[in-house]
């Protein structure tokens, strides 16, 4: 089996093509979570490949559909944004052994294949659509809306892993070294130019709009809070503290002004969902939730860190792309799950959707609002990664499940959830969706 990355025709990246062709024609129905861990330790029934299995077969079990209905696998090959296996050391033979391998012993422990998962799941013995969404869960979600759309599979499970290995996080490649040379020791500061250029970008933020990072405890206090209501998440299975303002405005310094709460937590997790066309989803047994429109950002910017001006000019376009093809204004939206693995960029998307009327240097103090989900203001009711651990998927997950009325705790209740908006990761390069609780 080979499988391609989707090609560049399946993302919707450009300004006025209207109307998405398929609004409301996909639909997701089921949904499926492993349980969640800070760090693999060792076993197989607690790698990469056996959570994967576990959430895959959760989310075929929650749309109530047999194994032989899946014709469709759209997955993200990568499963770390950290360490690989580290280069040398002897490979987890007991472990690879457990499993029926592919020709990368690896498959399965640090990476994921749909080879590796139809080995082992015999079950989908009907699934003919195979196809990477590469980056994560945003990606592959709007790859299986166009693939569902376009009717290369009718059935199609959508998958995201992460690995997580002891030790310092990025501790691989040329971050293991003493020094990092060129200007990589600018853009690649710690691993990754994330953190550093989004504390750059939110100083810029807060001078030219008179703002502080103390602004912003509300949201994370919040959006805390709102991730201890979520069960399948890291925090609410292993952790379940409550974040005061002081934890976080005391909080050290990771890349000034972003804090160590700035930053979300790896984990070891799967999440799994089963899109599928509307008319099949009226015969499954959750409620379905209709995917309006995706949108691609693909923004470039012209030096080693981007701008706040080109921030806003491309999440400005982001949104401008995912209002016209869901046929819909930023008035309807009933509640906001952007991306927050860094949570100092989440008001760029928030202000780029001009979500309840918001403009560019309005955010934080909208985080003075009430934005929990029994308010009027609902912002990340998902609790986001920062809430939740790194999956980047949980907004995916509660913008599902707050329009099927399974939120549970985390409900949004302030406002009648209509239309969700999820998506990410990053301002500048990211996969976006809209969900709604109706086809229209």
């Amino acid at each position: 089996m080979t499988t391609q990355n989707a090609p560049d025709s399946m993302y919707r990246t450009r300004e006025k093509l209207g109307v998405w062709e398929h609004r409301g024609k996909v639909a997701a129905v089921g949904v499926g979570h492993s349980p969640t861990a800070r760090r693999w330790d060792g076993k197989p029934e607690t790698t990469v490949g056996a959570l994967a299995i576990d959430a895959l077969r959760k989310a075929i079990d929650d749309a109530g559909v047999s194994p032989d209905q899946i014709d469709g696998l759209v997955m993200d090959a990568t499963t770390t944004t950290g360490a690989p296996w580290p280069a040398g050391d002897p490979l987890p033979q007991d472990v690879i052994n457990h499993f029926n391998p592919t020709d990368d012993p690896l498959d399965g422990i640090a990476k994921l294949s749909p080879e590796w998962i139809i080995k082992n799941m015999p079950e989908l013995k009907n699934v003919k659509f195979t196809m990477y969404g590469p980056g994560c869960m945003s990606n592959a979600v709007v790859v299986a809306a166009q693939a569902v759309g376009d009717g290369l599979t009718s059935n199609c499970l959508v998958l995201k892993g992460w690995h997580n290995y002891s030790g310092r996080y990025y501790q691989g490649g040329e971050n293991a070294q003493d020094t990092i040379p060129g200007t990589r020791a600018i853009s690649g500061l710690w691993g990754t130019p994330a953190s550093y250029g989004t504390a750059l970008q939110f100083a810029e933020y807060c001078r030219k709009y008179g703002k502080t990072h103390d602004m912003m405890a509300p949201a994370m206090i919040q959006w805390k809070k709102n991730g201890l209501n979520f069960p399948e998440g890291f925090w609410y299975q292993h952790r379940p503290e409550e974040m005061t303002r002081e934890d976080y405005v005391n909080a050290r310094w990771v890349a000034k002004p972003a804090n160590l709460y700035d930053n979300d937590i790896p984990i070891m997790v799967a999440g799994a969902y089963l899109f599928t066309t509307s008319e099949l989803a009226k015969d499954m047994k959750q409620k379905a939730v209709y995917i309006l429109n995706h949108a691609s950002s693909r923004g470039r910017a012209r030096s080693l860190t981007p701008t706040l001006d080109e921030i806003q000019e491309e999440t400005a376009r982001t949104g401008r792309k995912l209002l016209e093809g869901a046929g819909i204004t930023a008035d309807d939206i009933s509640f906001e799950n952007m991306y927050d693995g860094f949570a100092l960029f989440h008001q760029f998307h928030l202000e780029g959707l001009g979500f309840r009327g918001i403009k560019f240097g309005e955010a934080l103090d909208f985080y003075q609002t009430d934005i929990s989900p029994e308010g009027p203001n609902p912002i990340s009711p998902s609790g986001g990664n920062v809430g939740s651990g790194r999956s980047r998927f949980w907004m995916h997950t509660d913008c599902i499940q707050q329009l099927q009325g399974r939120a549970g705790a985390r409900a949004v209740t302030g406002v009648k959830p209509e239309i969700g908006v999820s998506g990410g990761p990053m301002p500048m390069g990211g996969n976006f969706t809209v969900w709604s609780a109706t086809p229209d």
